[in-house]
């Protein structure tokens, strides 16, 4: 990309403006007591294994995404960091799920009280139809159970259906400085900050309350064991006019572009050549790429050869954490499948550890057990 190009692509991205009524944080978000603050300034990321796992919405191949229990299991399994998604509700409250409709992750569709919630939305210029979380207040919200998105493909997760709450990220914060004490090892979180557009449309400001509870939980410096994340620049950059002084994730696809400059149409692949990294290196810390942008896919699904994604990305100084490493063959490439059945674990330990020689800072991993060993074994080779 034209370095000129860029430049006004990321001037677009830092001039977007959020909508006049971008205050409708509650009232209670914004002054609500923090639940667990250890007075110590959030630990500093050190002492932490390189490569890193990151726990994918936490053991998401184990346990219903984005619950406590996930993230819980994602730590005894051996994971450095958890993965929080957040999404806000009608009062103006960071909760944890992948997408702000939830009907694929919580028992909503079996609560007659909120049939009439049910409505379609235009979400990144695509039309949704379901239950959105901004229709809920938290206290609503709180009635709800999680479930296993994948269920055909991981059964034993659906037998934990129905018994975990969505939880705040404040929950999620406080849970990490639990984890970090019972450990005695630095446990990091990397939220990610999603569709902020969408968002800020309907009247919130995610950046802001995101600030607001980093600094709570003392984790507002730049050795603090947190990565902000988002597919959108508008949103990090945001981040920083809000005062965020911890690091940031820029996440990309191979194809599309980010949805806060497709009046622009800027792409994700003209973000993510060399020239690009170097310019965004000024104010974002790393790249969390589709791993096809590391490691190509042949057209017959096989596993291709390295491109120069991580090189390009160190050479600017940034860090690469590629996304999503899963067990099952439905997910891995063709030549790493075991058998035919879509939902049988397959070589993902093979896989993940061709990244690892490729060079990548992280690995994001839903079944973080396999890929701690992985990369155990990685490093004991030398």
């Amino acid at each position: 990309m034209h370095s000129t190009k860029i430049a006004t692509g990321i001037v677009a991205a830092a001039t977007i403006l959020a909508p006049a009524t971008a205050t409708a944080t509650s009232e209670a978000a914004s002054t609500s007591q923090v639940l667990s603050s250890s007075g110590n300034p959030g630990y500093r990321e050190k002492g932490m294994s390189d490569p890193l796992v990151i726990a994918h919405r936490g053991a998401s191949g184990y346990r219903p995404e984005h619950t406590l229990a996930a993230y819980d299991l994602a730590v005894e399994q051996g994971a450095d960091y958890i993965e929080p998604d957040l999404v806000m509700t009608k009062d103006g409250v960071l909760v944890d799920r992948h997408e702000p409709e939830i009907g694929g992750t919580t028992d909503v569709a079996d609560h007659p009280e909120f049939a009439d919630r049910r409505t379609t939305k235009q979400l990144d210029g695509a039309s949704v139809t379901g239950w959105f979380v901004d229709d809920f207040t938290l206290a609503e919200l709180k009635t709800l159970r999680a479930k296993e998105r994948l269920g055909d493909l991981r059964p034993g997760s659906s037998g934990y259906d129905g018994q975990f709450e969505v939880p705040t990220l404040e929950e999620v914060l406080a849970q990490r400085e639990q984890l970090s004490r019972s450990t005695g090892r630095v446990i990091g979180i990397i939220p990610e900050i999603k569709h902020s557009t969408y968002l800020h449309s309907e009247g919130f400001d995610p950046e802001a309350e995101v600030a607001r509870l980093v600094k709570a939980f003392h984790l507002d410096h730049r050795k603090a064991p947190i990565w902000v994340q988002s597919f959108e620049l508008t949103a990090l950059k945001s981040l920083r006019e809000h005062g965020y002084r911890g690091k940031s994730t820029f996440l990309t696809t191979v194809k599309g572009g980010p949805y806060d400059l497709h009046e622009q149409g800027t792409s994700y692949a003209e973000l993510t050549t060399a020239a690009s990294m170097q310019e965004l290196s000024l104010w974002i810390d790393g790249f969390g790429p589709e791993k096809n942008a590391v490691i190509a896919r042949n057209a017959d699904g096989t596993l291709g050869e390295p491109t120069s994604f991580v090189a390009d990305a160190h050479a600017a100084g940034l860090k690469v954490t590629p996304w999503t490493f899963r067990a099952e063959n439905t997910f891995l490439p063709t030549d790493y499948r075991t058998g035919s059945d879509p939902a049988t674990h397959g070589r993902l330990a093979d896989e993940v550890t061709r990244f690892f020689e490729v060079g990548v800072d992280g690995v994001f991993c839903d079944q973080p057990d396999i890929c701690v060993e992985a990369r155990e074994d990685f490093l004991d080779a030398g």
